[in-house]
């Protein structure tokens, strides 16, 4: 399988971002450019995975054994499947990436795993990724779907609708969608977001596009918001006051 290496990749920038080693110099030079427009940036990946914790275990928790982990990135630290299977050991997790890099590390990471597995899928192909998925996931009882910094990779709205639609026709009742968004900030200049743009756009993402509150909710319509609904993650049942004005990761957790 061809690792390209010509241009940078989401997944290796959030490898180097979280500490790791998978990573390239293209990767680590556009890492490095958003970091100087989004100085948070680092922080705000962190958040992200904190997010992704406090999501899985409390879906656990609430009875939830199956995960959809749609973009999954690199292995990390407090994957999904060591989040589920710590709180409830019967869960099953499916990975879903299209990143040669990830997909030959994670079936490394798992070759011995009883519960979880990676299976090679593209978000514009939500059918696509259900069937791979029901290979190890019964879609007839709930299923909680993972879209962690990744919907915003998706740059065009009507795709986007289309995809969570097309999702959410999938899932029994009871089932949840967690989604963690780009969100520029209520103060943040034009040219800070272009200049994320302009370097997105030169990943193997091919560009990103951060929505407001309302535009995210609007994907949600006719699900039930989990409290505190759309906060920036890092504010997620965490105590910590929301901010707006600066760029930030929205999460929110939807139930069918």
């Amino acid at each position: 399988m061809q690792i390209d290496t010509s241009k940078p990749s989401v997944a290796r920038i959030y490898d180097y971002w979280l500490g790791g080693k998978d990573n390239f110099e293209i990767d680590r030079i556009a890492a490095d450019q958003l970091t100087k427009l989004v100085p948070d940036a680092v922080e705000m990946c962190r958040d992200n995975r904190a997010f992704l914790k406090r999501t899985v275990t409390l879906l656990a928790e609430a009875g939830i054994r199956q995960f959809l982990d749609i973009g999954s990135g690199l292995p990390t630290q407090e994957n999904v499947h060591e989040v589920a299977l710590g709180a409830a050991p019967d869960s099953s997790i499916v990975y879903v990436d299209n990143d040669p890099m990830v997909l030959v590390h994670g079936r490394a990471l798992l070759s011995d795993a009883g519960h979880a597995w990676v299976v090679e899928g593209d978000i514009y192909d939500p059918g696509g990724i259900v069937a791979k998925a029901c290979e190890r996931l019964d879609f007839d009882r709930p299923v909680a779907v993972l879209m962690l910094a990744i919907a915003h990779f998706v740059t065009d709205d009507a795709e986007l609708a289309r995809i969570i639609t097309e999702l959410r026709a999938r899932l029994a009742p009871g089932s949840y969608i967690v989604m963690s968004h780009a969100f520029a900030g209520e103060r943040t200049g034009d040219d800070t977001v272009q200049g994320v743009q302009e370097v997105y756009a030169k990943s193997a993402a091919g560009g990103l596009t951060p929505r407001s509150r309302e535009q995210i909710g609007g994907l949600f319509a006719g699900m039930e918001l989990l409290e505190p609904e759309l906060v920036p993650v890092k504010s997620w049942r965490t105590g910590v006051a929301p901010d707006y004005t600066k760029p930030t990761t929205i999460g929110v957790v939807a139930k069918l």
